[in-house]
């Protein structure tokens, strides 16, 4: 990680009577910046933005180490989610065409957003660089702008390079593209509109990935906040997985901090260390974070700042039965049976479903507390190993009452290899689950009740449950969720349970009537 600096005061000296000195540590500056993004926008910041003064915060060097690292052609494709207001744009679309034609003249550029104007307004600010007495004086002699190719959507140099700004409300030119940056291709305003969202992604898939000019070395950074669960960068993820080719780079920088929720290939930790941490306190506080939760409401502040795009209050499950309670870390000694709920896939390809595994303990109450929640993919032999290790490891202190699998489809070869190849203590617990013959969103609505009354109980998030930000998120979508097998093991736990649960609440009710 690069190191922290203040605010930008390269510009001056104390000791006027040193010009040497000063001319000195210039020189030295712009040395530095030729390879280093990020010292690089520390220098060109007074250009762009000569009324307001440069605040330096941590995530601008993690931005500018991705960026270098595609410009050298470590990562090819990158996706960056942000919230608004955070130096996205002048980051990605302002700074780094500049600083990257200092190292490679002849690179072409594709910019675009979801309206010209500001893809325009973007161009224009890093001509204002290019053409800035600093940025000539200091790098002119790497290249020239191409006098008879330079207006304000298209500029060319003399190494044959050029930047060509376009939108996604307008044809898309037929230029091809070394690096192809896509700067919010969806206004917030249409995220709800369906037709909108597959517009932006089917450009995307048809004619902005055609637009390489050598497949082999063509990048492409998409930095945008969540707008919806199938906005384009839940379009990407969803059908992209690590080993496909193209691969995306996924960097989220949440507005409040959630621990262990990415991991980067980079070696990425954010240092942040309590949940709700801010991201930028130094210009976006807790006063202004209050006032965008209060503009923006739950479901647009989910998505801009939280990046988990999700129907308001949820689907299915509700967000507000647990938002200030149902929420719970038990002791061993408030626990007095567990059960585990898996439900099973047959195979591990990713057109194919995961395995999910939800363990499900029994409270003193009679409330249900999810212990734990796992999801993947696992071919047969895998999976019927997956569910003996996890018997064992939730045996330990003798309150593991039963191992729940659905009697469908994988469900029934399991139930029949377990029972005839696990050891007799295992064998005795499984259970078999039959749904019958209503959808899984059905099954949902039936045990959402339970939740709706307070009887089923989740952690509180810490470091301690690096599952649980995930599986919420799941929870919350479902049945519109990307994967929906842990919400499945979860709602099969609950109606296995469901007499036991029905005990306690009828029991409280009474004591409270």
């Amino acid at each position: 990680m690069l190191p922290s600096v203040t605010q930008c005061d390269h510009m001056t000296s104390k000791n006027t009577n040193q010009p040497t000195s000063k001319n000195n540590r210039q020189m030295a500056e712009i040395i530095a910046c030729r390879d280093n993004l990020y010292q690089y926008v520390r220098l060109a910041w007074p250009i762009v933005e000569p009324a307001t003064p440069y605040i330096d915060n941590w995530h601008i060097g993690l931005i500018c180490e991705y960026l270098q690292a595609v410009t050298d052609l470590q990562i090819h494709n990158l996706i960056i989610n942000i919230p608004p207001r955070h130096m996205k744009s002048l980051l990605v679309s302002v700074f780094w065409p500049t600083w990257s034609w200092i190292k490679s003249p002849h690179l072409r550029w594709l910019t675009g957003s979801y309206a010209q104007p500001i893809a325009i307004r973007d161009t224009n600010k890093s001509r204002r660089i290019l053409l800035s007495p600093w940025y000539r004086t200091n790098f002119g002699h790497i290249f020239t702008l191409s006098p008879d190719q330079n207006t304000k959507n298209r500029y060319e140099n003399d190494k044959t390079g050029y930047r060509l700004a376009f939108s996604f409300n307008t044809a898309v030119t037929g230029e091809g593209a070394d690096i192809l940056v896509v700067d919010d291709p969806l206004k917030a305003q249409d995220a709800d509109s369906p037709v909108m969202r597959s517009q932006v992604n089917e450009i995307y898939d048809t004619t902005l990935t055609t637009r390489a000019n050598n497949p082999r070395l063509t990048r492409r950074v998409i930095i945008m906040q969540r707008l919806h669960q199938d906005d384009l960068t839940g379009h990407l993820l969803a059908k992209l997985h690590p080993g496909d080719i193209p691969s995306y780079e996924y960097l989220c920088l949440p507005t409040e901090y959630e621990p262990q929720r990415y991991i980067s290939s980079l070696g990425f930790n954010d240092p942040r260390t309590q949940p709700g941490q801010l991201l930028w306190p130094a210009r976006f506080g807790e006063k202004e974070n209050t006032a965008a939760r209060l503009d923006l409401g739950p479901r647009a502040y989910a998505g801009q700042h939280a990046q988990r795009p999700a129907p308001a209050g949820g689907s299915i499950y509700q967000t507000a039965w647990w938002q200030g309670r149902n929420r719970i870390t038990p002791t061993p000694r408030q626990v007095i049976a567990r059960w585990l709920s898996w439900d099973t896939a047959f195979k591990d390809s990713e057109q194919n479903d995961t395995s999910a595994l939800t363990v499900c303990e029994l409270l003193e109450d009679y409330r249900i507390y999810l212990r734990f929640a796992s999801w993947q993919r696992l071919q047969f032999p895998q999976l019927a190993s997956a569910i003996t290790n996890e018997a064992l490891r939730w045996m330990q202190d003798g309150k593991l009452r039963g191992i729940i699998i659905e009697d469908k489809a994988s469900g029934i070869s399991l139930l029949q290899t377990l029972q005839q190849s696990a050891t007799y203590e295992i064998a005795s617990m499984l259970k078999s689950f039959t749904p019958g013959q209503t959808s899984k969103a059905t099954r949902a609505r039936q045990a959402s009740l339970w939740c709706e009354r307070g009887c089923i109980l989740l952690p509180n998030p810490s470091s301690e449950v690096p599952w649980l930000y995930d599986f919420e998120d799941q929870l919350y979508k479902f049945p519109s969720a990307h994967i929906n097998d842990p919400v499945d093991s979860l709602t099969q736990a609950i109606l296995f349970l469901e007499h036991l649960i029905a005990n306690g609440w009828q029991s409280r009710t009474a004591a409270y009537a």
